[in-house]
């Protein structure tokens, strides 16, 4: 399924998107430049700060080449719709880009990558990497697309002053998803001035919504169609299903999370990074490993404290049931262009972003779980933000999404549920049921499967 599909059900952006791709990403002159594109958006600003570095020590190393930086400010599938339209004509497909690993395969199919097979057979750092991560760069075809820069895990966290303000016990650890709910109650009930609990929801958060939001609870639900996708179809009529959208209405419609409106806000995500949570305004957040990454000195938003007052517990499984808890995983590569006019070079500035230096500072300033071996074993990584062995520790029971060319349209599926849900607009039942008609539509009935 070609990304054409993808781009059509996200017309909306892309009238900015031609605007930023004609204006910022005009044709390389000539091979000698290579032109970088990557995403920058609002608390997200260490990975442009690194950018900067890598190209002026690239253009030093060598003399007469040339690195243009595309900085892509846009949030989620914006960035997505972005990225695909500027692969679209020569004359903005970029040379190196910023590739979500749940992309790599639609992109691959689509045409808009290299193989890089060849230039990491020849990339003595190439073994260094875990081969889990070398997989995330796999195209259907087995070939190598991207470069992985880091992976993550997901799980609660929480403010612990307000915890223990309100009675609750700290260190957390809650068994189930009726916990969460009855420490977020608690929380209204004795701090009404506060938000008790974040968790994404809806179109405006794209795929933050079906990953850290949906798919956290979805993969730990109780019962055999707790997944997305089995024996190569995507499940539909899942109990688990339901399940997991009656969370995000007891969530909303409760009042135990944001209002839909600030939900709905394509910013909040920083606001919860850089106010919400260092403010003490928001008790407990479903979040990614990476959040602390905004707080410490090199992030956009430095707190001091934020060890002290944050604590991390994992999500727990609907009802308790083994493993426990549930942790969805991602990550992101490097990849070259396929329009791209000096791919050697395209590849060394990889390299140079993702050798063993620039992986542990990217890795650590970012909050990554590390995808090389030598960064994971240095004490400089080890030691530089002590949540690494917490959101480490997850990886051993996580899950990850199915990483199939037709996933954005699922996901985007699962954000329309979401919303419907948060909003009042339809039952569990009723918005999981359009969601299967809709999934049904974009993959044909022949490639679903009853979780009955």
């Amino acid at each position: 399924m070609k990304r054409t599909r993808i781009i059509a059900g996200l017309a909306a952006v892309a009238v900015a998107a031609v605007g930023l791709a004609g204006c910022s990403a005009s044709g390389s002159a000539s091979s000698d430049t290579i032109k970088i594109a990557y995403q920058k958006f609002g608390a997200f600003q260490q990975l442009d700060a690194q950018m900067k570095v890598v190209k002026k020590e690239y253009e030093k190393d060598n003399p007469g080449k040339k690195v243009t930086l595309v900085p892509i400010q846009a949030q989620g599938n914006d960035y997505y719709t972005k990225l695909a339209l500027m692969n679209k004509a020569p004359a903005t497909a970029p040379d190196v880009m910023y590739e979500d690993t749940f992309l790599v395969k639609a992109d691959a199919e689509a045409g808009y990558l290299l193989p890089l097979d060849k230039y990491t057979a020849k990339w003595k750092d190439w073994d260094q990497f875990f081969d889990n991560a070398k997989q995330a760069g796999q195209g259907d075809d087995g070939k190598i697309y991207g470069v992985p820069m880091g992976t993550d895990t997901r799980a609660l966290w929480y403010n612990k002053d307000i915890f223990k303000s309100v009675g609750l016990p700290v260190p957390w650890q809650p068994k189930t998803w009726d916990d969460v709910l009855a420490a977020a109650k608690t929380i209204k009930d004795k701090k009404p001035d506060l938000i008790p609990f974040n968790i994404y929801s809806g179109k405006a958060q794209g795929e933050a919504s079906t990953m850290q939001g949906f798919e956290m609870l979805l993969y730990g639900a109780d019962g055999s169609g707790n997944t997305l996708y089995k024996d190569k179809k995507w499940v539909t009529g899942s109990k688990q299903f339901v399940d997991s959208l009656q969370f995000v209405k007891d969530v909303y419609q409760g009042g135990l999370g944001p209002t839909p409106q600030q939900a709905l806000d394509t910013n909040v995500g920083t606001t919860i990074a850089q106010t919400w949570l260092p403010k003490g305004k928001l008790a407990i957040d479903l979040d990614g490993s990476w959040q602390s990454g905004t707080w410490l000195k090199s992030g956009t938003a430095p707190w001091a404290e934020w060890n002290d007052v944050m604590g991390q517990a994992p999500m727990p499984t609907q009802n308790g049931q083994d493993p426990g808890y549930n942790s969805m995983s991602g990550g992101w590569t490097l990849a070259v262009g396929a329009k791209s006019k000096n791919p050697q070079a395209a590849f060394d500035f990889i390299t140079s972003f993702l050798d063993k230096d620039g992986s542990l500072k990217y890795d650590t300033e970012n909050s990554q779980i590390a995808v090389r071996k030598d960064v994971a074993d240095d004490t400089a990584y080890t030691d530089a933000n002590p949540t690494f062995k917490f959101f480490s520790g997850l990886v051993e029971n996580t899950n990850f999404r199915p990483a199939t060319s037709d996933y954005s349209q699922v996901s985007n599926a699962i954000q329309v549920a979401m919303e419907s849900v948060m909003t009042g607009q339809q039952t569990p039942k009723q918005a999981a049921a359009v969601y299967d008609k809709a999934v049904e539509q974009v993959v044909g009935k022949d490639n679903t499967v009853s979780a009955g």
